[in-house]
């Protein structure tokens, strides 16, 4: 078994595609069901280049046991389906129409959208649509570094985070490169106070927002490590969200807007252009 599918698959390579409606029906086929047949030349570029034997043969066996389930379950729907059930014309050609279409108006798009979205737009639209942007989950703007207990200069940490000096943010910074085990020290961006959870082991049977009202500095330790929290900011959820955690989030918001004008704007135009020119018309 193993020589014959090794055989199969070095003779894979000398094959191009071909139709299964051949001629010579079942000459050279490698499997069959009823009426159809599987060619070597219909598995030539389903093995990656450099695939060793034993995995292709897998591959190709894979491929082959497959197809037979595939045909069977084929000719078992046309023997039991009445013939309205199988006449699938309509679905084919609306399909048909609805793929062309969705390629020819991605094409149009990656052609002539415009993709620089300024920062004053951003703001604008955040300004007319705030009441849009309700916080689902509280954020917040945060410093921490997770070191070993064993880990040197620990009180110095203790200081170092909690300092809003430029020259301590640089100390803190160099320490943590050298000796954190984990740290994140970018304070300007909001973040999820969920995905800080999973960070600390901060109990969390609390009230999550009573806790963000109460509870700036933070520290908290496991078994082998110590926590250093620094909450410099937060907002709780439901509340408005703020502009510079939505940018994106808005970016798109834009962009999508302006890639439904661009197809709607080629579909009026294509459209004046039919009638103009007497190509279509209503009867």
């Amino acid at each position: 078994m193993y020589s014959r599918y090794l055989l199969l698959f070095i003779a894979i390579g000398f094959f191009q595609f071909a139709c299964k409606n051949r001629p010579d029906a079942g000459k050279g086929a490698i499997a069959r069901v009823y009426d159809s047949y599987l060619y070597l030349d219909d598995v030539t570029t389903i093995v990656p280049k450099g695939t060793k034997p034993e995995d292709s043969i897998s591959i190709v066996k894979k491929y082959i046991n497959s197809w037979m389930n595939e045909m069977l379950t084929l000719h078992k729907a046309e023997e039991n389906l009445k013939e309205e059930q199988k006449n699938v014309e309509k679905q084919l050609k609306d399909y048909r129409t609805s793929l062309i279409t969705f390629i020819y108006e991605k094409e149009l798009v990656n052609q002539k959208l415009d993709t620089v979205v300024n920062p004053s737009e951003i703001e604008n639209y955040y300004n007319k649509n705030k009441n849009n942007f309700e916080l689902k989950d509280n954020i917040i703007k945060v410093l921490y570094v997770k070191v070993n207990k064993k880990a040197p200069q620990l009180q110095s940490i203790r200081m170092l985070y909690r300092s809003e000096v430029k020259k301590d943010k640089e100390a803190l910074e160099n320490y943590c490169h050298q000796f954190a085990e984990n740290f994140y020290l970018d304070d300007n961006q909001w973040l999820l106070f969920d995905d800080l959870l999973k960070e600390i082991p901060i109990q969390q049977t609390y009230n999550k927002e009573l806790f963000l009202q109460n509870n700036r500095f933070i520290e908290v330790s496991d078994s082998t490590s110590l926590y250093f929290v620094n909450i410099k900011g937060f907002q709780i959820k439901n509340s408005i969200s703020p502009l510079s955690f939505e940018k994106e989030n808005i970016k798109n918001i834009i962009l999508n807007k302006r890639k439904l004008e661009l197809i709607n704007r080629m579909k009026e135009e294509v459209y004046k252009e039919a009638l103009s020119n007497k190509q279509a018309e209503e009867f």
